[in-house]
């Protein structure tokens, strides 16, 4: 793990950006999806729209989204901002594959075609810089496979996308529920069919590492030439020491942390004592925890960059203005050890790998 330049980072051919992206789904607000709960709290939009353009006097350039996000409130939030800016002058993503309206699956027919006009008009622009596979679920025997490969070509081929996306594999994924080789194999084969020009994985210091044929998804990605966007590097909050095992957080309904067991004890009280050891070696300020966890993601290897999300101005505001100095190798190696111990004693209770609700 090296450090590098924060200014910019290659995302795919012709892409560049601030290797800091914002993630747009908790802006979305509350959501249910298919009977499941895929969203975040309550947000007020002028707190969101402030949140965007803030980011945009920090820097930030890579604006993350999906269409399942508030079912296109995320998209539209995002559209307001853009009719402040030259489009020309920022990157914009979403994602497909979790809405399925009344078509027998997500990626059925025309399904993927609809749903990326709807994102269009939602954004209010002309063509996206990376459309994304949300999900790797292509309905029994991937029989929807081909056509979804298909339409992300031909997306591509027409120039309403800039780059084809896909997501990456992770141990606690829950749309697919094969052993874990049979997934890594699956998701081989999807990868050489597809050719992404960039992945998107869920990556944090609380989840496991993931392996693609027994290689790391760090070089299996470098080895193939494919950047690779690190979401959720903050863990949902819990890595910012916001969450107390003393007093647990309630979500209201349409709020997907509602029943993940990461913000319940005995997982908040095994967070609790890990970030402790990390408070007493970079201090007690709240933008410390913060640093230290962005610092992780960023400096994980020089062809990614890291999308984190937020619900005010004053979590973009800390976000980009904590960074500071990069890690020292010393350093590192301290942050890697202690976060291994709070992943090791998770696995132990069991808790950091049941999952009760489909996360997106």
């Amino acid at each position: 793990m090296t450090a590098f330049d924060l200014k910019r980072r290659h995302i795919a051919p012709g892409l560049t950006a601030n290797p800091l992206g914002v993630g747009c789904w908790a802006i979305g607000g509350p959501t249910v999806n298919a009977g499941h709960a895929v969203g975040w709290g309550s947000v007020e939009d002028t707190q969101s729209l402030d949140g965007l353009r803030t980011a945009l006097e920090h820097g930030a350039n890579f604006f993350d989204t999906a269409d399942v996000f508030g079912h296109g409130h995320s998209e539209r939030l995002l559209g307001q901002l853009l009719k402040e800016v030259d489009r020309e002058s920022v990157h914009i993503a979403s994602k497909v594959g979790w809405v399925r309206g009344t078509a027998p699956h997500p990626y059925a027919g025309p399904k993927l075609r609809h749903q990326f006009e709807q994102s269009m008009e939602n954004l209010g622009v002309e063509y996206l810089d990376a459309y994304f596979l949300h999900t790797l679920d292509f309905g029994d025997d991937d029989y929807y496979l081909h056509v979804a490969i298909n339409q992300m070509h031909a997306l591509r081929d027409a120039d309403y996308i800039k780059a084809i996306g896909m997501r990456g594999p992770h141990p606690l994924a829950s749309d697919r529920k094969d052993a874990a080789d049979v997934r890594s194999a699956r998701f081989a084969k999807i990868f050489r069919l597809l050719r992404p020009d960039v992945l998107w994985t869920r990556c944090n210091p609380l989840s496991p590492p993931t392996l693609v044929d027994g290689e790391d998804l760090f070089s299996f990605t470098a080895r193939h030439g494919v950047s690779l966007m690190l979401t959720e590097p903050l863990a949902q909050g819990l890595l910012t020491g916001k969450y107390h095992s003393g007093t647990p957080a309630v979500f209201g309904p349409g709020d997907h942390r509602r029943h993940k067991r990461w913000f319940s004890n005995p997982g908040l009280e095994i967070i609790d004592r890990g970030l402790e050891t990390l408070r007493q070696r970079f201090g007690r300020h709240p933008q410390a925890l913060v640093r230290v966890a962005l610092r992780y993601s960023l400096q994980q290897a020089d062809h990614t960059a890291v999308i984190v999300g937020f619900t005010t101005p004053e979590q973009v505001r800390e976000n980009y203005s904590c960074l500071g100095e990069p890690l020292t190798h010393e350093e590192l190696a301290f942050v890697d050890d202690t976060y291994g111990r709070i992943r090791n004693e998770l696995h132990a209770t069991g808790d950091a790998y049941r999952r009760m609700e489909v996360t997106v």
